[in-house]
């Protein structure tokens, strides 16, 4: 059966973030056809106690704990070099040892990077002389580009700096996989204007229908819902344009209409903004977001900026929501979504569509979320390539070890 190493940023565990969606249903649809490693990075102990979940699906786990405070001695340093701060920051204390004994133990044929900031450990001994498939997701790059453009100096500094730095070395790291993948034809062009020789393939992200579809009835009540990780910065920025300057405009209208903010991390001065409206909700963390998706009548996605495909647009359609979303994030949606959206960039138009949702009807708001189809992105059908990506990129080594037999039987050990 075919080994795989897989680097994640993230432990793929809970699957209650993009970064962690993804790289969950990807570990859950190799099982079947090929032996698994897992090494993740892990940033605190919540994260680290999910390990044993992660062993249900894959053969074996190592869970590395990210240090703040080297990484933070790395950035640093980092800010005086070429180094990208994404990789200064992705980094733990006996990595290399880690990786050096996983390739003496159970040799990979195939390396799966997830993520830029992890295509670096698959580029340096002892994994640089084995086959990677690297999985941007979305090209990070870009993301950093447009934070720049929409941020403040001395951020903007900063971001404009990691736009060109990790730029730079995804255009490396693009040229040395055997495939590069990302999420839809947007990040696809993204990926081959960083290096025009990759082979670039679109694997799409997929959405739990099953597990989403409403359970009853839709909901009479005017609430508003937006589901996402607080303590990123698009999504943070996002919510506090859309409390700042949309949610008045739509309690002018609707002075019934409440607003649920959904999602780990809100920082003290957004939760400080929340705190001064009653008719708003900060919920944070929460065991499931379908109740809350549930409990909704209309989805927002206020980003400016929005790389790749944004999940919790496609989760809120599943759940049954029409959903007012940004230019930014229509633009990596599937075509297919379309119906059930609203795009706006400005308050007043994105009130406006906030507002007419919410003078449907129940029914009405209902029918306008199933009349965007989602059934061709369900995990199983959208990952389904990815075992013979994966197959044709082991390929090489495999042939390999069949005509060396001698060589096979012993651990294979990769060093500088």
């Amino acid at each position: 059966m075919m080994r795989v190493l897989v680097l994640t940023q993230r432990l793929p565990y809970a699957p209650n973030r993009g970064d962690r969606i993804r790289a969950y249903h990807t570990l859950r649809h190799l099982r079947d056809h090929a032996d698994v490693e897992l090494v993740s990075l892990v940033h605190d102990d919540e994260e680290a106690s999910h390990a044993d979940d992660v062993r249900a699906f894959v053969a074996r786990v190592t869970a590395m704990r990210v240090s703040k405070v080297r990484g933070g001695v790395n950035a640093a340093a980092a800010l005086i070099t070429g180094t990208p701060l994404t990789h200064a920051l992705l980094d733990a204390p006996g990595m290399q040892a880690t990786l050096q004994r996983i390739s003496a133990t159970h040799p990979p044929d195939v390396v799966f990077a997830y993520g830029s900031g992890m295509a670096r450990f698959a580029m340096q001994p002892p994994l640089d002389r084995i086959p990677l498939v690297l999985d941007f997701v979305d090209v990070d790059s870009c993301k950093w580009r447009d934070m720049a453009a929409a941020g403040t100096f001395p951020k903007s500094w900063v971001y404009r700096r990691e736009a060109a730095t990790l730029g730079a070395f995804e255009a490396r790291a693009a040229a040395r996989a055997v495939t590069s993948l990302v999420v839809n034809e947007r990040e696809a062009d993204n990926a081959r204007a960083l290096t025009p020789a990759a082979n670039v393939k679109v694997l799409a992200n997929g959405v739990e229908l099953e597990r989403l579809r409403p359970q009853g009835s839709p909901i009479t009540s005017p609430r508003v819902v937006f589901c996402g990780v607080m303590n990123y910065e698009p999504n943070a920025a996002g919510m506090t344009w859309f409390v700042e300057q949309v949610w008045p405009l739509v309690r002018a209208s609707r002075p019934d209409a409440t607003l649920a903010v959904v999602g780990p991390d809100p920082s003290p001065a957004f939760r400080a903004l929340c705190d001064t409206d009653p008719s708003i909700t900060v919920a944070g963390r929460v065991p499931d977001v379908r109740d809350w998706l549930w409990g909704a009548a209309v989805g927002i996605a206020p980003l400016h900026v929005a790389r790749g495909v944004q999940n919790k647009a496609l989760e809120a359609i599943a759940a049954g929501l029409p959903i007012v979303i940004t230019e930014a994030v229509a633009g990596g949606l599937p075509t297919t979504a379309a119906a059930a959206c609203r795009v706006a960039n400005t308050p007043p138009e994105f009130a406006k569509h906030v507002i007419d949702l919410l003078n449907k009807t129940a029914a009405e708001r209902r029918a306008l979320a199933l009349r965007s189809d989602l059934s061709a992105l369900t995990w199983p059908r959208v990952l389904e390539p990815l075992v013979s990506i994966l197959e044709r990129a082991a390929a090489p080594r495999s042939l390999q070890a069949s005509a060396s037999p001698q060589i096979a039987k012993a651990p294979r050990v990769y060093s500088a």
